[in-house]
């Protein structure tokens, strides 16, 4: 029997189990407001947590095939050659953080939408391997999940019609500014129904990613659109997957909803501990730059080595805003003197010598 195109549920879901489901949601809202606590604590979320938001947008990527790594990222960043057979994999990163940007600088101008999520999709195809796919628009035609080259009828599974997909994005994008729904549970139903849905020819899965902590800080449950599950949804990929499955093979909502309701309460305690660590490191650090160099240009070149984990002498210069290299130079010959930094390409005719904060990737990476 062929496999048809599925039909997702029409939301709100109509039946759920309640009783057991609620609990762990109140947990999850727990673990939400103590790491908004932290985050409200913050004196710049988007500088402090910029090295997270890269990391978010490595592990999204490597959800879909990516390979290249946290490290590569930030090399590429500062101008450093890398394997060349990963450069693809960084423009699709480089593009994922891009369109995450473009995204909350909306989102206080504009309801979360459609349209927007569009803009959010051309962004993120721009020039990379999924540009010839449409980007920023849905599909017309039907699409199907399975191995390379498999034909529909072997298809893992088929997303709805076009003309069912259109009807569903109608009742998803209503469905997200209900205020009835328990929040924890919303965003993460929205979540699944916008993959189940699968309304772009490609990069469907970053894009409901992304989507996380949008509806999250729309519900009010993050008080700003900075929360990164990826890390859990990586590392429990074949799960991540079979729970979605699960879905529009048995309506098995519920098993999804368990899962991923635990994915979040497990990624808040994380995110937490990180945001703790690097909030910590940003206040030593500014400290040690103040004792080290007594300069005023102290608070731009912490925010620039947050912003830019590994960032060459040009762009610190100018992120920082010293008057000159010379000064800037100086700056950071004496914090690397300090074991502040450290030096990871010596400068060479006209390229600039490029510096790391090991300490800021370490907790980045889970390593301290």
């Amino acid at each position: 029997m062929t496999k048809q195109p599925c039909l997702p549920d029409l939301l709100p879901l109509e039946t759920l189990n309640w009783r057991e489901l609620l609990p762990l949601a109140g947990k999850a809202n727990a673990a939400l407001a103590r790491y908004d606590g932290m985050l409200r604590t913050l004196p710049n979320p988007a500088v402090l947590l910029s090295p997270m938001t890269t990391k978010e947008a490595v592990l999204s990527s490597r959800i879909e095939g990516t390979q290249a790594t946290f490290d590569e990222v930030l090399e590429y960043d500062a101008g450093m050659e890398g394997d060349e057979s990963r450069r693809g994999d960084w423009v699709e990163i480089s593009n994922y953080r891009s369109a995450i940007r473009i995204v909350t600088g909306e989102l206080g101008r504009r309801e979360l939408s459609l349209s927007l999520i569009k803009e959010a999709h051309q962004r993120l195809l721009q020039g990379a391997r999924g540009q010839y796919k449409d980007p920023g628009s849905f599909r017309t035609e039907q699409n199907w999940i399975g191995k390379a080259g498999d034909r529909i009828e072997s298809a893992r599974f088929i997303p709805p019609s076009p003309i069912i997909m259109h009807d569903r994005l109608e009742n998803w994008e209503k469905y997200i500014n209900l205020s009835s729904e328990d929040s924890v549970l919303q965003t993460l139903i929205a979540h699944a129904q916008f993959e189940i849905i699968h309304p772009f020819k490609d990069g469907n899965g970053r894009i409901g990613r992304m989507l996380i902590p949008l509806i999250l800080h729309k519900n009010g449950l993050i008080s700003s659109p900075v929360f990164y599950l990826s890390e859990y949804l990586e590392e429990h990929r074949d799960e991540y997957y079979d729970r979605l499955l699960s879905i529009t093979e048995t309506r098995d909502w519920h098993g999804w909803l368990v899962f991923s309701i635990n994915a979040l309460i497990s990624q808040a305690e994380r995110n937490l501990d990180k945001t703790k660590k690097l909030r910590a490191l940003y206040e030593i650090m500014t400290e040690r730059f103040v004792d080290i160099t007594h300069s005023q240009f102290v608070y731009g070149a912490v925010d620039a080595f947050f912003k830019y984990p590994i960032i060459d002498g040009s762009k610190f210069a100018n992120e920082a805003k010293f008057n000159n290299k010379m000064t800037a130079n100086l700056f950071l010959k004496q914090i690397e003197e300090a074991g502040l930094i450290g030096k990871v390409r010596n400068s060479k005719g006209r390229k600039p010598a490029i510096y790391a904060m090991k300490s800021l990737i370490a907790i980045v990476e889970g390593k301290i």
